[in-house]
């Protein structure tokens, strides 16, 4: 009688930061290496099988890992499946019959032994993206999960804010209804002054510039506001000051709003 298979290992492979933002015209290529440590591209190169968000970009990705240090198996040869249409419109962080059943079944080939990589567009996965019902998943069915170090745009905009970094909460999107949306920024500016916790927002990037002017006019003026847009880019900007101070300086017209951004709040 055969033993079972040894069991396979989920790792979480951050990404760069730069899917769909084109490098400025003069810039020349950031080479992976730049973008992701030792480790995470070693275990990126070893790997065969990967749950993605996005097939296309993870391919994109791999190439880019052949490129720097070359990769188990051709990209053709590799098990790349999508997490389900119905998680990318709604996200998997609530727990639901239909997504447990789904990420265990993307999970199949780590029951016969073969380790998976869970990635997403950009950055950490199931951080601000897809793949928490996939690591949900892998704890019930007793397999290792191992998250690999590189680039988050929400704590690398969190450390050039200058607000507190004790005490934080992400709240994802807010409402695009202008009259919701100042409905929930006050509310959350009420909790970021009376706790100290800084608040921090993202926005789909052509809505950018209507998230920042809906912050201008709807804080108040001592209420510390916080953009990082493009973070970990060539083209990355951070502005931190007070409501006051960014209407008194033209720190708007500085920032790439075409490009990802974090939004920050606090005292």
């Amino acid at each position: 009688m055969s033993a079972a298979p040894a069991r396979g290992t989920l790792y979480l492979v951050p990404t760069p930061l730069d899917f769909g933002c084109a490098p400025p015209p003069d810039a020349d290529p950031v080479p992976l290496g730049r973008w992701l440590p030792g480790e995470t591209l070693d275990m990126a190169s070893c790997l065969t099988h990967w749950i993605t968000e996005n097939a296309k970009s993870t391919r994109a990705f791999l190439k880019r890992v052949a490129a720097a240090q070359g990769i188990a198996s051709p990209i053709a040869e590799m098990h790349i499946a999508e997490l389900p249409r119905e998680v990318h419109k709604k996200g998997d962080h609530a727990s639901a019959a239909s997504t447990d059943e789904a990420a265990r079944a993307l999970l199949a080939p780590a029951l016969q032994g073969h380790d998976i990589g869970l990635v997403s567009e950009a950055g950490m996965p199931a951080i601000a993206d897809p793949g928490s019902s996939v690591v949900r998943a892998a704890h019930a069915l007793g397999l290792n999960v191992v998250p690999l170090s590189g680039p988050m745009s929400l704590v690398l905009a969190l450390a050039a804010s200058g607000l507190n970094g004790q005490s934080f909460a992400f709240v994802g999107y807010v409402p695009q209804d202008a009259s919701a949306r100042a409905q929930r920024l006050r509310e959350l500016e009420s909790l970021a002054l009376k706790t100290g916790q800084t608040q921090l927002m993202i926005e789909t990037p052509y809505r950018n510039a209507a998230l920042l002017q809906a912050l201008l006019q709807t804080l108040n003026g001592n209420t510390r506001l916080a953009v990082s847009c493009g973070v970990h880019l060539p083209q990355h900007t951070s502005k931190s000051g007070t409501v006051a101070q960014w209407k008194q300086q033209p720190w708007s017209k500085d920032l790439p709003l075409a490009l990802p951004a974090v939004f920050l709040i606090g005292r």
